[in-house]
């Protein structure tokens, strides 16, 4: 038996890495997904400014070629006393006829390390559908932030922090990020530190309040912070001193 359960494994990892080899040619479903196929649409950032909704996660990847993934720590494998190691994946289980059966959640962060970032979440009953969906989810929710160089200390006016602080909340907890400057390097929590680089951020101070060992609500409001950056009203004579999106 046992050697039949091992022969079993090795056939369904073959099938996985075959599946993962096959490459399926896009086919969209969306006008939008349909203008950016056919050469109508070239630039991102058209889509961005006009608050287009993007359903399918090709159509980042078209536009945006050079860009990157991380998977956040937001799970906990058990240990002794609570002191599991981090991992990527949450895991949740529910009680049926059938026993306990688990349920797999993961979060994943895109980004081109120049103003688009974007986060998303997946779930599934195994480990590699929950890892996929949340990547697909981040590359649909992909959106532009405001940098610069708000900081007094510094006053380089080049778009290596933010313009000014923003808060960020999410149940229990507050996030707030504000302007640093050059060379302090990003002074906030591991997995919103992922999401800063991604999003072409070097510089950042932050103070946190709340149950912040819960990673989730964390990054929600890291999130939240970013997207208020665009919110507020700026004066014209300092936009010249703020870039949106990719640093031209």
């Amino acid at each position: 038996m046992n050697l039949f359960n091992k022969d079993r494994k090795k056939m369904k990892r073959r099938d996985v890495k075959r599946r993962e080899e096959v490459q399926v040619e896009w086919i969209p479903r969306t006008q939008l997904g349909k203008k950016v196929k056919a050469g109508e649409l070239t630039d991102i950032n058209a889509i961005l400014s006009n608050n287009m909704i993007i359903r399918e996660p090709e159509i980042t990847e078209t536009l945006i070629p050079n860009l990157s993934t991380e998977l956040l720590l937001v799970g906990q494998a058990k240990g002794k006393f609570g002191g599991g190691q981090r991992r990527i994946y949450r895991v949740t289980q529910k009680t049926t006829k059938d026993g306990k059966t688990p349920k797999f959640a993961c979060t994943a962060v895109v980004g081109n390390q120049d103003g688009i970032v974007g986060v998303g979440s997946g779930s599934g009953k195994e480990t590699v559908p929950a890892r996929d969906k949340s990547i697909k989810d981040a590359k649909k929710n992909i959106f532009r932030i405001r940098r610069g160089c708000g900081s007094w200390e510094c006053g380089c006016g080049e778009s290596h922090s933010i313009p000014y602080a923003v808060t960020g909340k999410s149940s229990s907890v507050i996030i707030k990020l504000l302007p640093a400057p050059k060379g302090i390097g990003l002074c906030v929590n591991d997995e919103c530190k992922k999401i800063l680089k991604l999003a072409g951020i070097k510089d950042v101070w932050s103070k946190t309040k709340g149950k912040t060992d819960s990673r989730v609500n964390l990054v929600k409001a890291c999130i939240k912070a970013l997207r208020n950056l665009n919110k507020f009203h700026t004066n014209p004579k300092h936009l010249s001193n703020i870039v949106e999106g990719a640093d031209k």
